[in-house]
């Protein structure tokens, strides 16, 4: 009889694997790519230089940095064959969204761009076919949003910077440069975040080899549970439930003390402050308006209700809740929050499985067996 060391719930804390791309230190309330703070990126660059860095391993100079941007911008354009097909997954996808239509249609990128497992090709071809995936994401995300309103689609624009382009291609217009540059900023925060479920999904996919757009998929597959992804436009729900400063206190007591979640607040790994929710609150507060001063307002009531009944724990706002607001400042519409959080991602589950494409042994972790003992007789029909 063999046996199985014990683990964690869910790996829990489990080291799977050594990574170059980045970490979360929960207890300091601090995440990075490669070896620079994520928030001082998002600070300070844009969103094609944080791009690169997760694809080359270093930040480009002027001069790598504008041919990147030119490069990636070139392949925002659709394939016609998924050009084609966009209405028809639209319509599927009434009720899902452009999430889920993400999956068929990135499945479908990779079939007409001839996407080879990356088992077979060499290391320049996957980070071609890293590119061009998540320079179309974007695309795909923005014309299944409004085909899905009865709108046509708008065609990226070469000259914008990915954030902008973005945005353009969402509402038609061409944004201000201030939310411009808060959805940059937003973009390059949720890049990476460790070896949270979507990116471990991702890494399992490439592991066996497969093309990148099927690892992609997966990964898309995990972002959509709710345990997950979904968070940024539940938390706004949560202000729209609330609705006025007198009704916090009342209405946050009968949610904890009925066991209900309070969205955007706490984090599995984090035990102090999120640095990306302090980040966006900063964003938000430079925007200013009733909003922001209410969420402002709310999150400083819950933190108080939270340490009153849940004493000994650090319970603050996580990236979800001020994301929300930053969102719908620049004009988002809640349907596309985490369709938004995904055509970020899209860079980081691109870096891992170009990592994990490098080490050619397939994960393949054990189950411990609980059912009934074996063997048993197997009875009579």
């Amino acid at each position: 009889m063999t046996t199985t060391p014990a683990v964690p719930r869910g790996l829990a804390g489990v080291v799977v694997t050594d990574t170059a791309l980045g970490d979360v230190r929960g207890r300091e309330g601090f995440y990075h790519y490669r070896q620079y703070s994520a928030i001082e990126l998002a600070q300070t660059r844009g969103f094609e230089d944080v791009w690169y860095l997760m694809v080359h391993g270093e930040l480009p100079d002027r001069a790598a940095a504008a041919d990147f941007a030119a490069r990636t911008a070139a392949l925002r354009t659709l394939p016609a064959e998924v050009r084609e097909a966009l209405p028809a997954i639209a319509r599927a996808g009434a009720v899902s969204g452009p999430l889920a239509g993400l999956r068929t249609a990135l499945s479908l990128l990779g079939a007409s761009a001839g996407f080879r497992p990356v088992y077979d090709i060499g290391a320049e071809q996957r980070r071609e076919d890293a590119l061009a995936a998540c320079a179309a994401a974007p695309t795909i995300l923005t014309a299944l949003h409004r085909l899905g309103r009865g709108l046509s689609p708008v065609e990226p624009r070469e000259d914008l910077p990915h954030a902008a382009n973005y945005l353009y291609m969402l509402t038609g217009s061409e944004p201000e440069p201030e939310h411009a540059r808060a959805v940059e900023q937003y973009l390059i925060s949720t890049v990476d975040h460790g070896f949270n479920a979507s990116t471990f999904t991702a890494r399992v996919v490439a592991s066996t080899g497969a093309d990148l757009a099927a690892c992609l998929v997966a990964a898309v597959g995990a972002l959509s549970g709710p345990l997950h992804g979904g968070a940024p436009s539940r938390a706004l729900d949560t202000l729209d439930a609330i609705g006025t400063p007198d009704r916090i206190d009342g209405w946050i007591r009968e949610q904890v003390l009925s066991g209900h979640r309070i969205m955007g607040f706490g984090h599995p790994v984090y035990r102090t402050e999120d640095p990306r929710s302090r980040m966006l609150k900063s964003l938000a507060q430079g925007f200013g308006g009733p909003l922001v001063d209410f969420a402002v307002e709310v999150e400083r009531q819950v933190e108080a209700i939270l340490a009153e009944l849940k004493p000994g724990r650090e319970l603050h706002t996580n990236v979800e809740f001020y994301a929300g607001v930053v969102m719908e400042l620049c004009g988002l519409p809640r349907a596309m929050f985490t369709p938004t959080f995904s055509a970020a991602r899209v860079i980081g589950w691109s870096a891992n499985i170009l990592e994990q494409a490098e080490d050619s042994k397939i994960i393949r972790p054990a189950a411990r067996y609980v059912g009934a003992p074996p063997p048993q007789p197997v009875p009579a029909p």
